[in-house]
């Protein structure tokens, strides 16, 4: 057993009787990343030399009886697409392949204050647009579960890196799904909060209305915790919300007695794999155990919403990424002929085929004759989406249903079709266009692949989503699962 699989509260106790050193934890995941990284391929940069250096001051500060920060001593990873002072940055594009930021990400400075210990930086769908982890300018990611499958995407680095016990916690992204779904496939926490609750500022911009940064993490407890250390107002950005921010593991209680879950029939309908949909319903019985209820409902707009985030989402996209011209930073074509040319030729060379595949559909959304047609209807639709929710939760505590309507595919099966691939985000993308939080859950197995379970909640009720999510996790045993190649490992 790796001490990356002891609990926050046991990695705790004994770090204060000197049982255990902050060097150790940091050696257990380098240890592990050179064991199953090879496999995997979660991550794209190592801040080792860095790491260990934190370590030994920690472990210093250990020996001194000093206070300690949340998440002391802790390893964790950082989507490659917020930014590192003094370590690269590359969005898994080749445009970013020599980009080394100059400033830390708020989340990267709240984690430092919580003193966390970076290990490095994970791969990821470029520039965050994918659902599979197959649009990496590098390599592929592999499902930690079955290493022929995909481990979902966008934070697919994020998500295997803690299914595979390479990192304690890891940060992703989740714009339409991207933390809850490789979460789903991988079989760990994953939890999207808020927008809003948490700083943007020094994420690498995809779709500016929809991306949230989160945790993923091996239990809903150490959610709490790293949710804990990265929310909270920010000036550094204007989106960020000045909301009061309470003691999350104070929703810990195990407590659902009377709380009202609504099923959307939407999510559990066509499309859903009838083995999720049966892990589905066995989690809503050891709710309804546990004293909690639960009744079908309807959001009649959800048909809307791939279409509609494709629409927005790619439209922002168009305007985020105008800035990579290969003028400024990033990598720059040789021996341009002019200025046009080179933005043509860096543009075309640095990025791959979904980004460009993006950029294209959103310019032409934004293009005029066409803005009111598709941009604006798209955000008509948005409201009504946004509407349905706040609807069912004036009568209801709770959304739940499945986070992704089947189990890991397998590597290549939907990489030739877009439009299948985009489906996939189906039970998750509502969430992002209407600004709510979320967590996915594992709920158990469905063809020897884990599946997730998503509990939604009202604005800034992080609680109640976490409450549930607890709750439901301390009476079942999915989240004690490990994938098999851990146990080849420590065979």
């Amino acid at each position: 057993m790796s001490l990356l699989d002891l609990s926050l509260e046991e990695i705790r106790g004994k770090l204060q009787k000197k049982e255990l050193r902050v060097a150790d934890l940091v050696d257990a995941s380098f240890s592990r990343i050179a064991s199953v990284d090879g496999k995997v391929g979660a991550f794209l940069t190592l801040n080792e030399e860095a790491a260990r250096e934190e370590a030994r001051q920690k472990d210093e500060k250990l020996a001194s009886g000093g206070e300690r920060g949340l998440l002391f001593g802790l390893p964790g990873g950082l989507k490659d697409n917020i930014v590192t002072e003094g370590l690269r940055t590359t969005c898994a594009s080749k445009f970013l392949d020599n980009h080394i930021p100059i400033y830390d990400a708020t989340v990267v400075s709240k984690l430092k204050q919580a003193e966390s210990i970076t290990v490095g930086k994970l791969n990821m769908d470029e520039f965050a647009m994918g659902g599979s982890n197959e649009n990496s300018a590098y390599h592929v990611v592999r499902n930690p579960w079955n290493l022929q499958h995909v481990p979902g995407g966008s934070s697919g680095g994020s998500a295997a890196a803690v299914a595979a016990g390479e990192a304690y916690f890891a940060l992703g992204s989740d714009t339409g799904g991207s933390i809850r779904q490789p979460a789903a496939y991988c079989g760990v926490v994953g939890m999207k909060p808020t927008y809003g609750l948490v700083s943007r500022f020094g994420l690498v911009a995809f779709a500016s209305s929809l991306d949230q940064i989160g945790p993923v993490t091996k239990n809903v407890e150490d959610t709490a915790y790293v949710l804990q250390a990265i929310a909270g107002y920010d000036p550094h950005d204007s989106t960020s919300a000045k909301v009061d921010i309470p003691d999350y593991t104070g929703a810990l209680t195990g407590n659902v007695k009377g709380l009202r879950i609504a099923v959307p029939k939407e999510y559990m309908g066509e499309g859903i794999d009838p083995g999720v949909k049966e892990a589905i319903l066995q989690a809503l019985k050891v709710l309804e155990g546990l004293g909690a209820t639960w009744e079908e409902v309807s959001l009649p707009h959800t048909e809307y919403a791939v279409a509609a985030y494709y629409l927005l989402a790619s439209s922002e996209a168009s305007s985020n990424l105008a800035r990579f011209d290969g003028v400024r930073y990033g990598v720059r074509a040789e021996n341009p002929n002019n200025l046009l040319d080179l933005y043509f030729r860096s543009r075309s060379e640095g990025f791959g085929d979904e980004v460009k595949r993006r950029i294209m559909l959103g310019t032409y959304a934004l293009s005029s004759g066409y803005y009111d047609a598709y941009y604006l209807k798209a955000q008509k639709a948005r409201t009504l989406i946004k509407q349905d929710y706040d609807n069912v939760l004036k009568t209801y505590d709770v959304i739940i249903g499945p986070t992704a309507p089947t189990t890991a595919f397998a590597i290549g099966a939907q990489s030739g079709d877009p439009l299948t691939m985009y489906l996939n985000d189906i039970c998750t993308i509502p969430v992002n266009l209407a600004g709510l939080p979320a967590i996915s859950v594992p709920c158990g197995f469905s063809g020897g692949l884990p599946v997730g379970l998503q509990i939604i909640g009202k604005a800034f009720d992080e609680m109640s989503v976490l409450r549930v999510a607890h709750a439901y996790e301390q009476s079942t045993d999915h989240h004690k699962q490990r994938p098999p190649l851990l146990k080849e490992v420590q065979a």
